[in-house]
């Protein structure tokens, strides 16, 4: 049975890989209805939208409509209905939440929250790789999530996910999500005090934008991703591990209580996770290619050096305090993150000043109201983030 996919964030990395997938390696099992982008690439929109020969197109900025429309219409046969346009900030929330089998959610940040909502009022399963709609929204989405609703696209969660077939939940000792490191790797508190934007984005697995680059270099992106794992998985923080492995072929493991260890390997391709994720629990054959077991290969682990990069010790805490806290963590992030490639604040300022906001948003006793259930609403994790950001602007200077 083909399955109707709506795919919001279209023309970033996971959206136009997702493309490649549905085009690729499944073109008779999925189906894509419907497109969404920001539209800071309005030409690739409209060639996507042609290519998959969707019934409808959402844009966020409404200034992009008629160029849009334009390239529609020099792409789409004649003798074929063109498809609709929705426009304006809740377009993808619009989409998300018409009814489909499966959204796959690739917005960037935390405005892929209320399309995340839209889309489990609506009783479909999301393909979240937003992962800010469990970090800023997650009180509110796992009210809403019904068991099995969200399936994880980052390679990190997709690998726990297949790991965890091979027990039951009683079974499991801990979760061991493993990190490339970074650019940094192996460096002391000391060396990254000059370190330069340029490279805080020299990754060196990955080819990501600016923000989930630089989370990977300060370690915020496995905070965060620890906190998600918590949310999607219901194991304990202190049960959730960071593990460092430079080559990222093992893209997490799971430890059972008799001291099994399964670990799920692949090439660094994301084309596997989303294929994964649209077709879970099934598999999409040729999706991405295997390890080649012809090649000699040495695979590392490390610890995690909390001194050098306490992003993810942070992260365990906002988690634990719950509510808004980690909203507030993964928006004075965001803010933080432009003040570092502005060259305002140095590298280690980030997760610095991210502590700083951290801790006045529980010196404040937000956190008592955190504790009682809050957010109950879209609005107050927005009120958070909002917060959130000011004060990391004032201190960044």
């Amino acid at each position: 049975m083909t399955r109707e996919i709506v795919l919001l964030g279209s023309t970033g990395s996971i959206g136009t890989q997702t493309v490649d997938v549905v085009t690729a390696a499944a073109p008779d099992r999925f189906r894509v209805r419907a497109i969404a982008a920001g539209g800071s690439n309005v030409q690739l929109l409209a060639e996507q939208a042609a290519r998959l020969r969707v019934r409808e197109v959402g844009i966020a900025q409404e200034s992009g409509v008629d160029e849009l429309r334009k390239h529609l219409e020099a792409l789409w046969p004649a003798d074929a209905p063109a498809p609709t346009i929705q426009a304006g900030p809740q377009a993808t929330v619009e989409l998300a939440g018409a009814g489909c089998d499966t959204v796959l959610n690739a917005v960037d940040g935390s405005q892929g929250l209320r399309a995340t909502i839209a889309a489990l009022e609506a009783g479909t399963t999301v393909a979240l790789a937003n992962k800010e709609s469990l970090i800023a929204g997650g009180p509110i989405v796992s009210r809403l999530a019904a068991p099995g609703q969200i399936v994880p696209v980052d390679s990190e969660h997709s690998a726990l996910a297949q790991c965890l077939r091979s027990g039951s939940a009683d079974e499991v000792a801990r979760l061991l999500v493993t990190a490339s490191g970074g650019p940094f790797r192996g460096r002391d508190r000391g060396e990254l005090v000059d370190v330069t934007p340029q490279q805080a984005l020299a990754h060196p697995t990955w080819d990501m934008g600016r923000l989930v680059t630089t989370n990977s270099a300060t370690l915020v992106n496995k905070g965060l991703e620890i906190i998600e794992a918590h949310l999607l998985f219901g194991v304990p923080y202190e049960r959730i591990e960071a593990v460092v492995h430079p080559q990222s072929v093992i893209h997490s493991m799971v430890e059972f209580v008799d001291g099994s260890t399964i670990a799920q390997a692949s090439p660094p391709d994301m084309r596997l996770p989303i294929s994964l994720a649209l077709g879970w629990p099934d598999r999409v054959a040729g999706a991405a290619h295997h390890v080649d077991w012809t090649q000699a290969h040495t695979w590392t682990f490390e610890p995690l050096d909390d001194a050098a990069f306490p992003a993810v010790a942070l992260a365990k805490r906002v988690g634990r305090e719950g509510g808004c806290a980690p909203a507030v963590y993964n928006a004075a992030n965001e803010q933080l993150v432009d003040a570092f490639h502005d060259g305002r604040i140095g590298f280690l300022q980030i997760v610095d000043t991210i502590a700083d906001v951290v801790e006045e948003w529980l010196s404040e006793r937000r956190h008592v109201a955190a504790n009682q259930g809050i957010p109950g609403t879209v609005e107050e994790v927005e009120q958070a983030e909002d917060w959130a950001r000011e004060r990391a602007r004032t201190l960044a200077g």
